[in-house]
């Protein structure tokens, strides 16, 4: 494992390496982030198995990991499973591995018994809506009513096809499946609220309206099926240049918090470990991706990890916690999920870099820890 910075403020800028490839980390004061697991290329969507073991979709590279001793300090990592189309999305229940592609959900029994051999997966869930392969790799998670949850992105920039721009629910084995939410152009991150339950999510704003325009989205959930206005209506009030038509930004649940536009927001977690100090628990990190079409006069926006403080259900602030992945303009990573581990710290996945970190908090008041 490699230390990449420790204890320092969003203030600071600090050069940890002569490789021009290692970012350059910046963390409030407190926090630390290590390189925890190297060599996963494309590492996007993480999950824990049941005895330890991290899960790691890919979505370019058609791969699965599985890594033991992640945490230990001697990583191992395994190359599951090869070979697939955009295997994103993983999710761990009843020892078994969930992964997603774009059309089905494939099934590893034991898995963690036979790491080295998983076998043939059975196909859990198939027919998933498909039109093409643009926002078609899913994130997928068990939400804690036991139901997968699936979201459906919109097969293009901007468009309105029936049975797409979706968030589904399901039973495991696909059975009994219902609209969680609509008008989502592209989600590829939720998470529960740990007080209420409610479903938030992350989604991608369209592309080509200009580099300050639309928001990308922090999205709650109050009632199953409500319409987050896509494609007609982009953040709270900015009406569709091409299919404003087809709706009222009015009728539509504006986002809980705008967040950059282009910044591609993926993986968000509800932070509920006993690690970080106490203004950090329940609230909302997100994993941004960062922005592909913006000029270069108005530079590149996201490559980092944000934090969103809610208080009563509602957003109150949006801010950065970890900087770093650009350097000037230059991308050095790109964050992608994000993931609790069991004592506390907070896993981020890098798809450029093909690696794993993790960011602890060592300065005063540390809470007590726990581990396998």
């Amino acid at each position: 494992m490699q230390k990449l910075l420790a204890g320092l403020s969003l203030a600071c800028v600090v050069s940890v390496s002569a490789d021009a490839a290692t970012p350059a980390f910046r963390l409030p004061a407190g926090f630390e982030i290590e390189e925890l697991v190297a060599d996963v290329p494309n590492a996007r969507a993480m999950t824990w198995g049941d005895q330890g073991t991290l899960f790691v979709g890919t979505r370019r590279a058609g791969n699965v990991y599985a890594v033991r001793n992640a945490l230990a300090g001697e990583p191992d990592v395994i190359l599951l499973v090869d070979d697939l189309k955009m295997p994103n999305g993983v999710a761990f229940r009843d020892g078994a591995l969930y992964v997603a592609e774009p059309q089905r959900i494939l099934r590893f029994p034991n898995v963690e018994d036979r790491l080295e051999d998983p076998g043939e997966p059975e196909v859990a869930v198939t027919d998933l809506p498909f039109k093409n392969m643009r926002h078609a790799w899913k994130y997928i998670a068990f939400g804690p009513d036991g139901r997968l949850y699936v979201p459906v992105g919109a097969p293009c920039n901007v468009c309105d096809d029936e049975g797409f721009s979706l968030i589904l629910s399901m039973q495991p084995d696909g059975s009994d499946r219902r609209v969680e939410a609509r008008g989502v152009r592209n989600s590829v991150g939720f998470d529960w609220h740990p007080d209420t339950g409610e479903l938030w999510f992350t989604d991608n704003g369209r592309d080509l309206m200009g580099d300050e325009v639309p928001p990308c989205e922090l999205n709650r959930v109050t009632e199953p099926g409500q319409d987050f206005g896509f494609p007609y209506c982009h953040g709270a009030n900015i009406v569709d240049p091409k299919l404003g038509a087809l709706g009222n930004c009015a009728d539509a649940t504006a986002p809980a918090q705008n967040l950059a536009p282009h910044s591609a927001p993926l993986g968000l977690l509800f932070y509920t470990g006993a690690m970080f100090p106490p203004r950090y628990r329940d609230q909302a990190f997100i994993a941004e991706h960062g922005s592909w079409n913006r000029t270069e006069e108005a530079g590149k926006t996201g490559y980092r990890v944000t934090l969103v403080t809610i208080s009563e259900g509602k957003a109150v602030s949006y801010e950065p916690f970890l900087e770093g992945f650009l350097d000037g303009q230059e991308t050095i990573g790109r964050p992608v999920d994000l993931l609790l581990a069991p004592d506390g710290s907070m896993l981020i996945s890098d798809d450029k870099r093909g690696a794993i970190y993790r960011v602890r908090y060592t300065g005063p008041g540390l809470a007590g820890l726990r581990s396998w």
